[in-house]
């Protein structure tokens, strides 16, 4: 029997263009209903846009237009831009829509009636950016403590939502409900905020100030708060008061994907909402980190955001939705930039998966005619390569269920690497150089399986490459259906297999004299020219290019244990976990760092490096240190991040 699965993102606001926070979230919910479609789940996934509230209604006054018209012409930059995405959701509500004003005026007049919402004169600073109240302590140097936007000192009768009643029951819900807020340091976070009395929410704002907005049906004077609005899109999408039927197919959700900053108005109000109208909890609300350029968070005002479509028409949809998915460790923020884009496209996409896709279809087309021959005996290289397919397909399943999608992505990147050493080590040109066609027939296999099955696994993230990609290997859409039927898929032995043009062409990045900046364009090929090589200056010695640089694969690594390597002072052994790879590591720290101190930290490594060994024990990668004189100390992260996220 299927499993239900409902999706939501926050509903945006259509005050301006949908940035690359928006098209993160959108395609994190994205990537999650692809699956458990894929498994057969009964899946709705649910986004939208918020029309209401005092932003909107100042962004439609500084264009001198009707505030409807001004969300008429922006939604469309959403959809555009969903649709450009791949975005697969279910539904788009606005909360214009008819339907949605009426289940949220018939909500107001069924609490007020029961004497949870009630009107009270009220003083306060409200923030237009936020669309909140603050109290005077609540405030940051005179500023919005949320955005540090400049507030209004405002004095006027509103109606209030009863929040405060349900403070120890929302305490002891979320403490008893350990998937209800994840990551668990946000639940904590929500945890302290509750540490202080809780007040009641104005849900209202009287039309002499702002008009825009769903009039409340119990006093025609005032608007409703944007944000109660708002979080009812979640259950008026799904039929609540309108389709009984549905809302009890879809409802409670399983899953609401949102951003940090939007945290209070989702794990404190909405759930006192719902516990008001007699309505079950959400299973679990997600909240990620921010995207960053450089220590700032991206925002209009600083001039930083990024344009999606801009990222899509350099290096196309896929690579923007790997881009995104991989970089991230959810929870956690992730900083955004041309060059790490341009390195890990090049170095995941373009090297990886890219080189080992071509060998294989070359070699197989060269040897068989393109039929991927069945495989004869097995070895323990084979076996090798069959362990890192099968620990990728278990990390991705799990790191769905447990929204840590880039631990699933890095663990099919792990595979594919695992494809490129094993051609590398059973060198199957060489094999049929010596008319060994068994062992090479069992080669070509073998890693075209592995291709399939990663293909699989990645297409989620990357549904028309990954596509491709199938294509390719002569695997028919929809023949292996999602990441269970990989279970009962046997072999891709008897498929014909085509030749194909490069899957993510390289990019390389030139540097002009009008711009500072890297363009990133599709490499050429040009007809070799003999260069005469550059004179080296006091300037250039030594330095490396951003490409040269980026060649270095930087994570995070987790200490899950370490020891004394006998014989040698300085040396001792780690066992690290680097996003789902357990690596071994062999480090000259010991006379900094007993085995107990270095355990359980979060270090950096250098990922990519190749592995050597050192006393007779195999070091795969090398920590980084400052040294200082006699003083040593580790390359650690300022907080808590996940194992395996990029550094660079």
């Amino acid at each position: 029997m299927s499993e239900k699965f409902y999706v939501t993102t926050p509903i945006y606001y259509v005050n301006d263009r949908p940035h690359i926070g928006h098209a993160y979230t959108t395609i994190l919910a994205d990537v999650l209903a692809r699956f458990h479609r894929s498994v057969g789940n009964d899946t709705f996934f649910l986004t939208g846009t918020d029309e209401h509230g005092q932003k909107v209604q100042n962004a439609a006054e500084k264009r001198g237009v009707e505030p409807l018209q001004h969300c008429d012409e922006t939604v469309i930059r959403f959809q555009e831009l969903w649709q450009r995405l791949g975005i697969t959701n279910d539904r788009f509500i606005r909360t214009t829509q008819a339907e949605h004003k009426r289940v949220v005026s018939e909500i107001m007049q069924e609490l007020y009636d029961r004497g949870e919402i009630y009107k009270a004169d009220y003083t306060g600073w409200y923030c237009v950016g936020c669309e909140r109240f603050f109290t005077e302590k609540d405030l940051v140097d005179g500023k919005c403590p949320d955005c540090g936007r400049d507030v209004n000192a405002i004095t006027e009768s509103n109606y209030f939502f009863r929040m405060s009643k349900y403070q120890d029951w929302l305490i002891d819900h979320i403490k008893s409900n350990p998937d209800f807020i994840l990551p668990a340091f946000r639940a904590n976070e929500t945890l302290g905020f509750l540490k202080k009395p809780l007040g009641d929410l104005c849900i209202s704002r009287p039309k002499s100030r702002l008009s825009w907005g769903i009039e409340l049906p119990f006093d025609k004077d005032y608007v409703c708060y944007v944000w109660f609005d708002a979080l009812i899109n979640y259950i008026s999408g799904v039929g609540y008061h309108t389709d009984a039927d549905n809302f009890a197919r879809r409802w409670p959700a399983s899953c609401h994907l949102i951003g940090k900053d939007i945290l209070t108005t989702h794990s404190v109000y909405w759930p006192t909402m719902l516990k008001a109208m007699g309505l079950p909890m959400p299973k679990t609300i997600f909240a990620h980190g921010w995207w960053l350029t450089g220590n700032s968070k991206m925002s209009k005002s600083l001039g930083n955001v990024v344009n999606p479509m801009d990222m899509i028409d350099r290096a196309g949809v896929d690579a923007f939705r790997y881009f995104l998915l991989a970089e991230m460790s959810p929870g956690n923020d992730a900083n955004f930039s041309e060059d790490a884009f341009i390195a890990r496209y090049n170095s995941d996409l373009a090297n990886d998966l890219g080189n080992l896709l071509s060998r294989v279809s070359k070699l197989t087309i060269r040897a068989t005619g393109g039929v991927i021959p069945a495989p004869a005996e097995l070895n323990a290289d084979d076996a090798e390569l069959a362990d890192a397919v099968n620990a990728a397909i278990a990390t991705m399943e799990e790191s769905l269920k447990s929204y840590k999608l880039d631990q699933g992505i890095n663990a099919a990147m792990n595979a594919v690497r695992a494809g490129n050493r094993y051609l590398e080590k059973c060198a199957p040109w060489t094999l049929a150089k010596q008319g060994d066609t068994a062992r090479l027939h069992t080669v070509l296999h073998n890693a075209a399986d592995a291709l399939c099955r990663v293909a699989v696994l990645l297409a989620p993230v990357m549904p028309e490459k990954m596509s491709e990609l199938l294509a390719v290997l002569g695997i028919a859409d929809g023949q292996i259906s999602g990441i269970a039927a990989l279970k009962e898929f046997k072999s891709v032995a008897g498929a014909t297999m085509r030749e194909t043009a490069p899957l993510f062409p390289r990019i390389v990045v030139e540097e002009t004299e009008q711009s500072a900046a890297p363009a990133a364009k599709p490499e050429k090929k040009q007809p070799k020219q003999e260069k005469k090589a550059a004179p080296e200056t006091a300037e250039t010695v030594g330095v490396v290019t951003i490409d040269q640089f980026f060649q270095t694969q930087l994570k995070t690594a987790k200490v899950l244990s370490a020891e004394k390597v006998e014989g040698a002072d300085k040396l001792l052994k780690l066992q690290i976990e680097v996003g789902a790879e357990t690596r071994q590591l062999v480090a000259g720290v010991a006379k900094f760092y007993t085995p107990e101190e270095i355990t359980g930290k979060t270090i950096v490594i250098v990922a990519n490096l190749k592995p050597a060994k050192i006393r007779g024990i195999e070091s795969q990668g090398m920590l980084l240190a400052a040294k200082d004189g006699d003083t040593l100390k580790l390359v650690t992260t300022d907080g808590e991040i996940a194992s395996g996220a990029s550094v660079g």
